[in-house]
């Protein structure tokens, strides 16, 4: 089919996706966009299908970024529930696949990530929930009402926080995951431990060094057999085992990859008319080295950074972006490199429920992670970018 041609085009109907058009009208009111998404929903904000829409503190309405009004109003053409399969760079085209062809004057990459899949017998059972999308929030709530069980496959960011919502919801949660804590990425062990134990006492069945090794139908629901030697039937099965970056479409223009796509400090890639952003983008994160975030705000602040410079801005992207969670009544905020693999000081207010968590490499602070204390970001960020030799004795107070 014919090509269309426009200023901007944007892969990718996500949170990213939709920051990059808000960057690209500071710069430029009047160059054409096309915003091009799998999804068939318009671009929405993705933390409350873990959260607010399980409390009824928001309804789906509430979630999409911007009023149907606002893409025509900035002249924007909505191309969704459509999946780009082809970028030529020499041709700076991107393909449907439908067949139409589309060429751009800059490009942005925001294709997010996928879900990554069970590789057991039963993996691939109809009915799973491998959870990430509106629509899949829309099929889980509808089907874990109170009084049905669940079995919940994960214990990071995504199976803790649909665990959380589902049993306040009143649905018996069972959850299996191969590590000794919740979230062992990012809590060092003793609060790993106390939120792992605060789980169980709020009724969660938690099933630690161990996975599922096959699920198969039993019923209208599912039995899943376990490593340990342990069955689990439950009405629902939910999958939360982190994402794969969705770099094939890259990959196969020849665009510079690796965990992600490759973007230098102005988020473009190794071809200079196309940039990436979000959890697609491996980026040089300032003062802490080259790594790809799965966040909100960083799918936020680079999407609209991107957005920028394909408009002409021209500017290194400097932010460093944090991320938060709500696991019951625990809370926190985090910025930098929290990885439990570092070095860690607890400045504890109440042990292992309020207080700051403290990342350190070498002496310097790289990360810190605000637990029940809010309206500190800033401050991590400034102690993390003065990249000064500390001894833990003197992080007592730096942030409270």
């Amino acid at each position: 089919m014919p090509e269309r041609s426009y200023s901007h085009i944007i892969v990718g109907g996500g949170l990213a996706g939709a920051s990059a058009v808000e960057g690209i009208r500071q710069h430029d009111s009047k160059g054409s966009i096309l915003l091009i998404g799998s999804d068939a929903d318009p671009p929405y904000d993705r933390p409350p299908l873990t959260k607010q829409l399980w409390t009824g503190g928001k309804r789906v309405e509430e979630i999409f970024l911007h009023p149907q009004a606002f893409y025509g109003e900035h002249h924007v053409e909505l191309k969704l529930g459509t999946e780009v399969t082809e970028l030529d760079l020499t041709g700076r085209t991107v393909r449907d696949r439908g067949g139409t062809s589309y060429r751009y004057e800059k490009l942005l990459l925001a294709t997010g990530g996928t879900p990554r899949r069970l590789a057991i017998p039963g993996g691939d059972l109809e009915g799973l929930v491998y959870y990430r999308t509106l629509n899949d929030f829309r099929r889980l709530h509808s089907a874990a009402v109170a009084g049905k069980s669940a079995l919940v496959m994960g214990g990071g960011f995504i199976g803790s926080e649909i665990a959380a919502s589902l049993r306040a919801n009143d649905v018996a949660v069972t959850m299996v995951f191969p590590d000794k804590w919740l979230v062992s990425r990012v809590f060092p062990q003793a609060l790993g431990v106390a939120l792992t134990d605060h789980y169980r006492e709020k009724g969660v069945q938690i099933l630690a060094e161990d996975a599922v090794v096959s699920i198969e139908p039993r019923g209208n629901g599912y039995l899943a057999r376990t490593r340990g030697g342990r069955e689990v039937v439950a009405d629902v099965v939910v999958v939360g085992i982190g994402i794969s970056p969705d770099i094939s479409l890259a990959q196969a223009a020849g665009l510079k990859t690796g965990d992600g796509i490759v973007v230098n400090e102005f988020l473009q890639t190794s071809n200079s008319d196309v940039y990436a952003a979000g959890d697609v983008a491996f980026f040089p994160e300032q003062g802490l080295g080259p790594r790809r975030i799965e966040h909100w705000d960083n799918a936020v602040s680079q999407g609209k950074h991107a957005g920028r410079n394909m408009a002409g801005a021209n500017e290194p992207f400097t932010e460093l972006p944090f991320f938060f969670s709500d696991l019951f009544e625990f809370g926190y905020e985090a910025v930098g490199e929290v990885d439990s693999r570092h070095q860690t000081v607890a400045d504890w207010q109440e042990p292992n429920k309020t207080g700051v968590v403290y990342y350190l490499a070498d002496g310097r602070v790289r990360g810190a992670m605000m637990c029940n204390v809010w309206g500190k970001v800033d401050a991590a960020r400034e102690l993390i970018r003065k990249a000064q030799r500390v001894r833990p004795e003197e992080l007592r107070g730096a942030i409270r």
